[in-house]
């Protein structure tokens, strides 16, 4: 563990699991120690409003009398060994296309968990984008909520226009930046 800026220690863990619902979660770190809690207005401060179970995280934590809490979130990877098994809505599309693929700025226009897909639109394009709980966790995310910004990669697949990575409104930032 490091010392932030802001007096805060900056750690690398896991997320042990984190309910939207619920508004919180918790993260253990790589180097051991009690749980942290993740609070939904830290992850909302990052640009997202879930993590998947089992996600990468940097964050930066203090210590108060209730426990250790996550006070910034500085980055997300998706859990590892989700990139298994390629889905099948992308076995027939040529691998540079999907290299080739740029981040677009988006709002989920809605998103069932329990159903497992939903849609977002791309600002400026009157169609919808698919996007396929598989797909969510795979780029770190566990669920969407309705309006959220986000930046998505996104191909023309055998059912239309479908996201293949979905990443926080301010990856497509960044990605403009490079």
């Amino acid at each position: 563990m490091r010392q932030d800026s802001g007096g805060a220690e900056r750690l690398v863990g896991k997320v042990k699991w984190f309910d939207p619902a619920k508004g919180f979660g918790f993260v253990i770190a790589d180097e051991g120690g009690p749980d942290i809690l993740l609070h939904a207005n830290v992850l909302r401060n990052f640009g997202q409003s879930s993590v998947a179970d089992g996600a990468g995280i940097e964050i930066s934590v203090q210590r108060t009398e209730r426990g250790v809490q996550a006070v910034e979130v500085h980055s997300i990877e998706p859990p590892v060994g989700s990139d298994s098994a390629p889905l099948a809505d992308f076995q027939d599309i040529d691998p540079e296309e999907m290299a080739a693929a740029v981040l677009e700025p988006a709002r989920v226009k809605w998103f069932d968990k329990g159903k497992g897909f939903g849609f977002a639109n791309v600002f400026g394009k009157p169609e919808d984008v698919f996007i396929h709980i598989e797909v969510l966790r795979r780029s770190g995310l566990a669920d969407l909520q309705l309006g959220e910004a986000l930046a998505i990669r996104v191909i023309d697949g055998k059912r239309g226009r479908m996201a293949m990575e979905v990443n926080a409104w301010e990856a497509a930032l960044q990605d403009n930046k490079e």
